[in-house]
């Protein structure tokens, strides 16, 4: 083998070694940020929240998950008794499609793969013409192994705020806390 030859085939070898290790470090999803709104970096360590409740659509199970400042607001019984969540309240919803658990001995769905991560934040300074409430959600690619912003959330920060109008007297959040 020629000298030439022994770089040319090194230098491919490093690349493609290089290009594995980027594969595999994955995406840095703090850095992803909807339009005029927010970015999954303001969420970070979400995994690891209280939760609130568990929600079930017809094809996927939700977590629902707050901040130690909303569960605090939830536990002195906000919004139920008509007041509103703190500023700096956060809510995450992190949405599976569900399956049929297959080693079950009775019926039950459990999560499957990964589909959505959805945020909300209260912060009426940033985003007053939403009652202070903003919006995002970020789709899994599980082929890919990466989030993006989900076409709803492609608009910015209302992209969820005309669906919760109809929770306007629960400070436009669906999910109540019950009862442990």
């Amino acid at each position: 083998m020629t000298k030439t030859a022994y770089w040319v085939i090194s230098g491919v070898a490093v690349s493609i070694a290089l290009m594995g290790g980027i594969v595999r470090a994955g995406q840095d999803r703090y850095r992803l940020k909807v339009p005029d709104g927010l970015a999954f970096a303001e969420f970070r360590g979400y995994d690891k929240w209280e939760t609130v409740a568990v929600s079930e659509t017809e094809g996927s199970v939700k977590a629902i998950l707050a901040n130690p400042l909303m569960i605090a607001a939830y536990k002195r019984g906000v919004p139920l008794d008509g007041r509103s969540f703190p500023e700096g309240s956060k809510i995450v919803k992190i949405e599976w499609i569900k399956k049929k658990n297959p080693v079950s001995p009775y019926f039950v769905e459990i999560p499957d793969s990964l589909k959505a991560v959805s945020f909300i934040e209260k912060n009426s300074r940033r985003f007053p013409d939403t009652h202070g409430w903003a919006y995002a959600q970020f789709a899994y690619d599980p082929g890919s192994d990466t989030f993006k912003p989900s076409a709803l959330s492609a608009t910015g920060h209302e992209c969820g705020y005309a669906c919760h109008t109809a929770v306007a007297a629960q400070d436009y959040i669906f999910t109540v806390y019950p009862k442990r």
